[in-house]
């Protein structure tokens, strides 16, 4: 298998795992995120953990993908392929936000057994707090910043022809719209979890998966050219004026 298949493979595994461990971990949170009484009531820690480690997974798949995909696109465009690993980790890093917010809702229910009255009406107003700030991130991570990133790489792959073009078009498509759905959500047109949120969802959820069975099946369509090491520019010497000029 050559390098540029392995990393398409590479590629199409993690950005599968994105989805799984995105919607397990979204599944998962539903206890602490929709009720507001969560720190004083009786929990699901285990539950909200393994929501934490989905996205925690989610987090490094993200880098993974932005990772694996650098020496394949940079030989096209070095700055947009540069731009995307960036967007990739900026979005890993609020999704971390949001897991520790979460994490410490749990540790306040921890702390608050007993607790009444004003010591109680604190504790809920922290609660709170922490799954608001939960609900940012969820906003500027898999929203904001993931538009803008596929719609760095969908710009990528319709102008290197490395999938077809058609791919790329539903990436451009679906970063466009979860940008504009997101910034309806900032607004307060809709919520972002509801039945519009998640139509504006859709075409970038169809990009991913169709990008990934892609990369798994077939890899890349054009040549992808990898950077050349020096052992490789050595066994090419290229030869001027009788002189090889090829490192040694």
């Amino acid at each position: 298998m050559s390098s540029t298949r392995k990393i398409a493979v590479v590629t199409g595994v993690l950005f599968l795992v994105t989805e799984v461990a995105a919607i397990g971990g979204l599944a998962l949170y539903g206890p602490v995120l929709q009720g507001a009484d969560y720190v004083l009531g009786p929990g699901a820690d285990v539950r909200v953990f393994l929501g934490a480690v989905c996205e925690f997974v989610l987090a490094l798949a993200v880098v993974g993908t932005g990772v694996a995909l650098f020496p394949v696109v940079k030989e096209h465009n070095e700055g947009a392929a540069l731009g995307y690993v960036c967007l990739r980790l900026m979005e890993a890093a609020v999704i971390v936000v949001g897991i520790i917010s979460l994490l410490s809702v749990v540790t306040l229910r921890k702390e608050s057994a007993g607790a009444a009255g004003a010591e109680a009406a604190s504790l809920l107003t922290a609660g709170r707090t922490l799954s608001a700030i939960h609900d940012w991130t969820f906003l500027f991570g898999p929203n904001f910043v993931l538009g803008a990133n596929t719609l760095v790489l969908a710009y990528l792959m319709f102008r290197s022809r490395l999938v077809p073009r058609f791919i790329a078009v539903l990436g451009l498509v679906g970063g466009a719209m979860i940008c504009a759905s997101a910034n309806a959500v900032l607004f307060g047109l809709y919520a972002q979890v509801s039945v519009a949120g998640s139509l504006a969802a859709l075409p970038v959820f169809a990009w991913e998966v169709t990008l990934a069975v892609r990369l798994l099946t077939k890899g890349f369509t054009a040549p992808a050219q990898l950077p050349k090491t020096p052992e490789k520019w050595a066994s090419s010497s290229e030869v001027l004026g009788g002189h090889n000029l090829a490192p040694r």
